[in-house]
């Protein structure tokens, strides 16, 4: 457990030293230079990932809540909004007109995703860590940004067709894999419920 609390607070503190603390890291970059910099900022992310996975396969379940009966299907439809919208946030979409941040909002459904589908400890602490640092970035980075100005260019219909068709084929390798990531089947006899 030590390794996946870890793990979530390195990534955290990584990730929100530049909208919580941009002094501190400017000052760092200038220390360092920038290349270099980046390289730490790099090395201390693969770190903070392998904390996790390495914490989160490592320490046994334990229940803590007991999840609503249709959490594992509501998770299921929740994955695919939230890829589609960690997918179209460096793009063009329409759905940027109505979400600031998509990919912060993806990892926040994610996350509400899997904690509706498990009600065990690692679940509470990866999710519930990662869903907090992600409302946290929301919210500090419309700060320093101030007022939401909406993109003005949208992808055409066709372009929107192609991100959900990638992000299907990307839903089914991610679906078949999950075993392998997180040591749980999905369906199956092994399946989690």
């Amino acid at each position: 457990m030590t390794l996946l609390i870890a793990g979530v607070l390195l990534w955290s503190i990584v990730h929100l030293m530049k909208s919580v603390t941009p002094g501190l890291r400017g000052s760092i970059q200038s220390a360092i230079g920038e290349g270099p910099h980046r390289g730490l900022v790099a090395m201390l992310i693969l770190t903070s990932v392998g904390l996790m996975i390495f914490g989160w396969r490592s320490v046994p379940a334990e229940f803590v809540y007991d999840p609503p009966n249709a959490g594992r299907h509501m998770n299921m439809l929740l994955m695919f909004v939230a890829l589609y919208l960690i997918a179209i946030a460096q793009g063009k979409s329409k759905m940027k007109q109505w979400v600031r941040h998509p990919m912060l909002t993806g990892v926040l459904v994610w996350c509400a995703g899997h904690l509706l589908a498990n009600g065990d400890n690692k679940s509470l602490i990866l999710f519930g860590g990662l869903g907090l640092w992600a409302l946290i970035s929301i919210i500090t980075i419309s700060r320093n940004e101030g007022a939401w100005v909406k993109p003005t260019e949208v992808a055409k219909p066709s372009r929107e067709v192609i991100s959900i068709l990638i992000v299907a084929v990307l839903y089914t390798v991610l679906f078949g894999a999950h075993r392998f990531i997180a040591g749980v089947a999905l369906v199956g006899p092994n399946a989690p419920g």
